[in-house]
């Protein structure tokens, strides 16, 4: 079977002396959960904006469903990332509009440039929103404005929005970095439940390596912009933990400890 997405050998240097990342290669299947963990500054934010070329790569190549999206030209491009979601940390939404206006702007990138400046949806795109944000939890918070909510409505808002996409895949950038614990875990049963029930291929980028552990059918662990681990949660060892986190890596440890003792 070949991969969703393939990721071959990508670099990228931010002027001559700054190298985020080097020599990346990995492949994810359709329909599967991927966590991307690491230290800070490891390079991942950086790789997901790569795949979706936020950030163009210096070098490699990224092909998803079979296309270079390296190559694509620009009307190319927007027409594939209407099939990648994007969730962020900090959720990029826009506070003054609804919730159901946040919602409805991840379908922006099918409409004309008039009809996403006026906000002209139809019914059906007003229907489907209202049914993900129910599935969300959110049926409550529909019309409110989206900076009366908390970081856990609003990532959920922000997942909406990617639905909406019908993407084939998600990328989600640290998504739970800025949750207490609690909200993190609705975000992520919601995500892991997404991933199983709609088929879509989740990408997420983690700081936790117990979340990691928890949810994931496949765990790639980057440091220096290096891939150093690649490899399904049973076979991660407190070695690795140590090649992905250097010197953070003892509390980590501490935190999974006995995860795989037998």
């Amino acid at each position: 079977m070949s991969a969703l997405l393939e990721v071959k050998n990508i670099s990228k240097h931010f002027g001559k002396d700054t190298k985020a990342l080097s020599d990346v290669s990995f492949s994810v299947q359709e329909g599967e959960f991927v966590s991307i963990i690491g230290p800070s500054g490891a390079g991942k934010s950086t790789l997901l904006r790569c795949i979706n070329r936020m950030v163009d790569p210096t070098s490699g190549e990224v092909l998803f469903e079979d296309a270079n999206l390296v190559e694509l030209k620009k009307k190319e491009l927007k027409m594939t990332r209407t099939k990648i979601g994007m969730i962020f940390q900090h959720y990029n939404l826009v506070n003054r509009l609804s919730v159901i206006e946040n919602t409805l702007h991840g379908v922006l990138g099918k409409k004309s440039v008039i009809a996403g400046a006026l906000g002209l949806y139809n019914q059906q795109e007003k229907e489907r929103a209202v049914e993900l944000l129910k599935i969300l939890g959110l049926e409550d918070h529909i019309y409110k404005r989206a900076d009366q909510l908390s970081g856990g409505q609003k990532q959920r808002v922000g997942i909406a929005r990617a639905l909406i996409q019908d993407p084939h895949m998600m990328l989600c950038d640290e998504p739970i970095a800025s949750l207490d614990p609690n909200s993190a875990k609705i975000i992520m049963d919601h995500l892991q439940n997404i991933s199983r029930t709609m088929g879509i291929t989740v990408l997420v980028n983690l700081h936790q390596v117990d979340v990691a552990l928890k949810y994931s059918d496949k765990i790639i662990g980057v440091n220096g912009g290096k891939v150093v681990f690649n490899g399904v949660p049973e076979e991660i060892t407190k070695e690795d933990i140590q090649r992905i986190y250097g010197s953070e890596a003892e509390d980590l440890i501490f935190d999974i400890g006995g995860i795989h003792a037998s």
